[in-house]
């Protein structure tokens, strides 16, 4: 774990204008100071990520509030009393200063405060808005681990901050507070329905007729077709057509890996077989380390067992994007 004096260097740092990789509950974030437009364009070349795609600044309480969004609804209070620090992205009116290179020129901001000692050390330390994506290059798989920031990014960034496994495992939930209805742009962990719970009802999707018509225009982070991909083809796979395309896959004498959240049905030659955490909250936590680790094999192909049902509604939604975009150099 990070020692109170490489988190006041990471800080320091910070405010020089460097990169600092830093870990939080989700997934390890490349932060840069989000008031400095040119510590922040050293985020997109560091990952080679789209200069209109939107950082997500993270600040140390929900008292920040006010320094980096405008007419907040009190939508948005009670659901930073409720789960901050935690795993939920507010998207709200930005503040005039707020930098066009965070929000990828829209009107609108990312806000959240993150669920880590770590990080929530840093940012106290830093006394700012930390703008960071997640540390690895744009569109491959999240890191989770100190040691995959340092496999992706290496001489990039100026400092690591290790802070162990990160605990959820996949990219917060991300709420749209700037219109007059809630929209989930992102799932995550932190779902639709626990966040109705609170608001008394459940937030709208996107391509819902109810949705402002303009939102299918909004960019958030995370949210193009192709994401979070391994460098070998990843088919998600309903676990009763497994056994047929494993099957066609020996005959093509393909080497292939499978994560699934049971053990192989029978003995496959040239199948390096994985077994995943039952649970929703145990395959998150373990996902991006498992794909790492099946993308290194040098398969031609990963089979992924596709989940099924409400409580793996984020998950399906990284695999999605994951298997559009893999494959591709």
């Amino acid at each position: 774990m990070a020692t109170a004096a490489e988190i006041a260097r990471a800080a320091a740092l910070l405010k020089r204008g460097e990169l600092v990789a830093f870990p939080t509950e989700t997934v390890y974030g490349l932060g840069a100071d989000a008031s400095n437009p040119q510590a922040v364009a050293k985020i997109f070349a560091a990952k080679g990520r789209p200069a209109d795609h939107p950082l997500i600044v993270h600040i140390p309480d929900a008292a920040q509030l006010d320094r980096w969004a405008r007419d907040i609804p009190e939508a948005a209070r009670v659901l930073a009393a409720k789960f901050w620090p935690g795993p939920l992205t507010l998207i709200l009116k930005r503040q005039p200063h707020v930098p066009d290179a965070v929000t990828g020129g829209q009107d609108t901001v990312g806000l959240r405060v993150p669920n880590h000692p770590v990080a929530l050390a840093l940012l106290r330390e830093f006394d700012g808005g930390i703008a960071a994506p997640s540390a690895n290059r744009f569109g491959r798989i999240s890191p989770t681990t100190a040691q995959h920031v340092r496999d992706d990014l290496g001489d990039a960034v100026a400092m690591v901050l290790d802070g162990g496994p990160c605990q959820v495992g996949i990219e917060s939930t991300i709420l749209d507070l700037s219109g007059p209805r809630a929209v989930l742009l992102r799932p995550g962990m932190l779902s639709a329905i626990d966040i109705g719970l609170v608001l008394g009802r459940v937030p709208l999707s996107p391509d819902d007729p109810l949705a402002p018509p303009d939102l299918a225009r909004s960019r958030a982070s995370g949210t193009l077709e192709a994401h979070y991909a391994p460098k070998t083809p990843l088919v998600l796979m309903p676990d009763d057509s497994l056994p047929i395309a494993l099957r066609n896959a020996i005959v093509q004498k393909e080497r292939v890996a499978v994560l699934a959240t049971h053990p192989a049905p029978f003995e496959m030659p040239g199948v390096l077989w994985h077994v995943a955490p039952a649970d929703p909250a145990g395959f998150a936590h373990d996902l991006y380390a498992n794909l790492r680790a099946l993308d290194a094999l040098g398969c031609d192909r990963i089979y992924v067992q596709k989940p099924v049902g409400q409580p793996w509604q984020a998950i399906l939604d990284r695999l999605k994007r994951a298997a559009a975009g893999s494959g591709e150099a």
